[in-house]
């Protein structure tokens, strides 16, 4: 800990919070500490006066680019048009894993889940990454985009935490470079917000070389997050897949500068949608089933969810391309939310998009206290993709028929019910059967103990896509 005031005695600079420093990242950081993070100014140095690719882009940027791109902080969510349809996967049709398990066995990369804007969460942890003696690089790099490619044509979110890196597992500036030129369009497109947990100099080194290359609008979709907590107000929290390094580093930030302002003034400060209130007897998100029943005279099925299917149970809305993956804006779906939790009436027609009904319901099923699916039955999902084609079909139905508690089975028939409809649809929307199990799958079911995994997911979609494909086998109550 002494060490730690020492580093930052010595660099004695602060950020004032009327600073106009245009740099990405401020010269400024109160918690710069980091053992052995050394990196090799060389390549750095090299990189800068090297003629490259993003030497000539330069040149046709204009000083308007340069200015935002100096202050890459987003509050709020993008607004695109995402032009291209949506890919198609079946079951049988991901990669095998196991070529991968090389670069996996690490945990560098895993799957958290949603967002509070229901969108999937991919978390990237410096401190995993081993050895660059031991890790082949350019397998890493396909493994990265494997596991983007189940998710990119969906929105999405990347928490990146940086604490970790140092002179022995640092990539070269080369394969930066090179990884950001293979993370086309394609991946960029629905990325909504790159999270930078605790940034250092050496992603203030990193951008000014890549600046010139980094589009305007990539650039807005970048927000630094100095401590942990931050994350709490756009992610949920209890669901990362923190590694306990990184929490031990941030709580040696909090303790070094308890009493003093972030080193960066403008980090994340958009309300989550988990905003604490009273609970109300007409209260629809973040309590249990039972609780909506027995304040809503018996009847298993939420007001939210039956108001967001009637929504959408339109040919405009069944002919939504997307329905489902896209996110909505931030403002209207926390202002819609209060309406259903305050029993107040919510009119769609005001807002404009199909999107907000349809995060609404994703939402709902994601703030449940448990899982519709229940906790009890996580192992058994998990395990089903490993049966026997044979053996599905019967252990599915004992899973729901018998298993499942009446009113988690009455809700999930009324869910998967419209789905269907969505999925009949799909030649028009894109929503295939594969399509809504990965955006649905993490929201029906997930561990009461243990935090998502790339593999627990895929697992769990596969159950998924499963149970929308045999519904009329599965619901015969």
């Amino acid at each position: 800990m002494e060490e730690i005031g020492k580093e930052n005695q010595t660099n004695g600079r602060r950020f004032s919070g009327g600073s106009t420093n245009s740099d990405s990242v401020p010269d400024n950081h109160d918690c710069d500490y980091e053992p052995a993070l050394e990196f090799d100014d060389t390549e750095l140095v090299q990189a800068a006066n090297s003629e490259t690719e993003m030497d000539k882009q330069a040149e046709s940027n204009t000083d308007d680019d340069y200015q935002y791109l100096e202050s890459p902080l987003s509050d709020g969510l993008m607004d695109e048009n995402f032009e291209e349809a949506l890919a198609n996967r079946g079951i049988d049709d991901d990669d095998d894993m196991n070529d991968f398990s090389d670069i996996a066995k690490y945990g560098i990369v895993e799957v958290a889940g949603d967002d509070s804007y229901g969108r999937k969460v991919i978390v990237i942890s410096a401190c995993k990454l081993p050895s660059n003696k031991e890790l082949n690089h350019a397998k890493f790099l396909r493994y990265l985009m494997y596991t983007l490619d189940q998710f990119v044509e969906s929105d999405y979110t990347l928490v990146y935490f940086h604490y970790g890196l140092n002179s022995r597992n640092k990539p070269s500036l080369s394969w930066l470079w090179a990884a950001y030129k293979a993370f086309d369009r394609k991946y960029k497109k629905n990325l909504k917000t790159l999270y930078l947990v605790h940034p250092t100099n050496f992603i203030r080194f990193v951008w000014q070389i890549f600046r010139p290359a980094i589009s305007v609008k990539f650039g807005k979709k970048v927000m630094y997050v100095n401590y942990l907590h931050e994350l709490k107000k756009h992610l949920h929290f209890e669901q990362l897949a923190i590694p306990k390094a990184v929490l031990d580093y941030d709580n040696q930030l909090k303790a070094v500068n308890k009493g003093t302002s972030t080193w960066f003034p403008n980090s994340p400060s958009s309300s989550s949608l988990h905003l604490p209130g009273p609970v109300y007897d007409t209260q629809q998100f973040r309590v249990p089933l039972s609780f909506i029943k027995e304040h809503n005279s018996g009847d298993p099925i939420p007001r939210v969810v039956k108001e967001c299917i009637a929504y959408l149970d339109s040919d405009t809305a069944l002919e939504t391309e997307g329905i489902f993956r896209r996110s909505a804006n931030t403002q209207i779906l926390k202002t819609v939310q209060s309406l259903f939790d305050e029993g107040k009436p919510v009119n769609f027609e005001e807002h404009g998009d199909i999107h907000v009904a349809a995060v609404m319901i994703k939402s709902f099923l994601r703030e449940l206290p448990e899982p519709l699916l229940t906790f009890d039955l996580y192992d058994d999902i998990l395990s089903f993709q490993e049966l026997e084609q044979t053996e599905k079909l019967p252990v599915a139905k004992s899973l729901i028929l018998q298993r499942l508690p009446e009113d988690n089975y009455q809700l999930l028939k009324y869910v998967v019910e419209f789905l269907v409809k969505v999925i009949d649809c799909s030649d028009l929307n894109k929503m295939t059967a594969s399509n809504l199990a990965i955006v649905f799958g993490p929201n029906l079911v997930w561990s009461q103990s243990c935090q998502a995994s790339l593999s627990s997911i895929t697992h769990i979609n596969h159950f998924t896509e499963f149970l929308l494909k045999n519904h009329d086998l599965m619901f015969t109550k």
